[in-house]
């Protein structure tokens, strides 16, 4: 089972941060590994997923899609329907369980598209905990309405101006408030990256998707899929729905924002022209030059407009587990119209790189196979954007 104790999944991951901030990761790491074998604290998760976050999510089978391209059948896993529109809702509860049992009050998070800050600032309101988001002024000039929402659910939002002004930016001033307020503090990371224990246990929270997914496909499929599709920023919900079958013979295709163009320089592909080394306290695929500078990134949404990616990933593509391939901005927005016109539904930004890679795929693919997209978040927070692009 990966990582290894010192939250290794193979060369990549580990903890590489200040040593004021080391004893609360070991804290952390104790607490979560108590946690998940207990029986009650498993209960209490299963109960507020299905009763307020609204799991098990549906695996719908997008038949137009389907007869539109040919080849395999396209199904979607809705994390969209759940509360607050996207996956990141089954990380936030379980992580802020795990700060009432370590009696820390105080959340703090980092937000690039909001839905993390949403669903970080609902689960401090359902459990009574003081609430401050970090975000890039970038990210809160173009996601207005989730920063409302945060605002309306009482959590503080907290503008960032340096560097990109994105979530890179914003997870590093999160990391700074975290290490000056660490005994009342715990730190909400968003996604399956950061210092060990936080890949482990984000993957572990959103494990949920592939657990399901995996039930409904064989339920009416009566075979696993082809193919597993999702978008990769971080990459919480991508490996959410990967693990649960690591050891099935079923292949796995991470798409990364191709922003411009990979050979523009503005893009946010970390995995396929990053370079190995340490970003926010773990080792892995980075976006940097030749100096080891960070780079500056660009994507059409804001949750994948990221310099790094999680760990795991990083090991999914040096074992050949998982393919991963980019998707430019003008193809996720043809993603995202294809979807809204042929299924009614509007995706967010983020899994429209996804859609748009299916469409592609399944028709090389036999009738016979399909394929499961994660639709990782409804399109709601991006219709400002989109707004620049379409003109009706």
């Amino acid at each position: 089972m990966i990582p290894n104790r010192k939250g290794y999944f193979g060369k990549f991951g580990g903890r590489f941060v200040p040593e004021t901030l080391m004893s609360a990761l070991q804290y952390l790491e104790k607490e979560y590994m108590s946690a998940k074998k207990e029986k009650s604290f498993r209960k209490e998760m299963e109960y507020y997923l299905k009763e307020y976050a609204g799991r098990p999510t549906p695996l719908f089978y997008a038949r137009n899609l389907t007869k539109r391209f040919g080849g395999a059948k396209i199904y979607l896993k809705r994390e969209d329907l759940l509360h607050t529109g996207a996956h990141k809702i089954n990380n936030t509860i379980g992580q802020l369980l795990l700060a009432l049992r370590m009696k820390k009050y105080r959340i703090i998070a980092e937000t690039g598209a909001g839905q993390h800050g949403v669903a970080t600032a609902t689960a401090a309101a359902l459990f009574g905990c003081k609430c401050s988001v970090y975000m890039g002024e970038e990210d809160i000039r173009r996601q207005a309405i989730n920063v409302f929402r945060m605002r309306l659910l009482g959590a503080q939002v907290i503008p960032v101006s340096s560097g990109s002004k994105t979530l890179k930016d914003a997870i590093n001033e999160t990391l700074r408030d975290w290490v000056t307020n660490i005994n009342t503090t715990h730190y909400v990371l968003g996604s399956v990256v950061g210092p060990h224990p936080y890949p482990m246990m984000v993957r572990d929270f959103q494990s949920v998707i592939g657990r399901e997914a995996r039930r409904q496909i064989i339920d009416v499929e009566g075979k696993l899929p082809r193919c597993l599709i999702a978008c990769v920023g971080g990459g919480s919900n991508s490996i959410g729905l990967f693990y649960p079958f690591y050891k099935d013979k079923v292949s796995f295709i991470g798409v990364e924002a191709g922003g411009l163009g990979l050979s523009s320089g503005s893009h946010a592909a970390s995995l396929l022209k990053g370079k190995i080394g340490i970003l926010h306290g773990s080792k892995s695929a980075v976006l940097q030059d030749n100096d080891g500078q960070i780079e500056t990134t660009h994507s059409v949404s804001a949750g994948l407009d990221y310099p790094g990616v999680g760990p795991e990933h990083t090991y999914y593509m040096n074992t050949k587990r998982a393919e991963y391939v980019a998707v430019n901005d003008r193809e996720a927005l043809s993603g995202f119209k294809m979807l809204s016109e042929m299924e009614g539904i509007i995706p967010a930004l983020e899994p429209a790189h996804a859609i748009y890679y299916a469409s592609k795929i399944a028709p090389k693919l036999s009738k016979k196979d399909s394929i499961i997209v994660c639709l990782s978040g409804r399109g709601d927070k991006d219709i400002d954007i989109v707004k620049e692009y379409f003109k009706f």
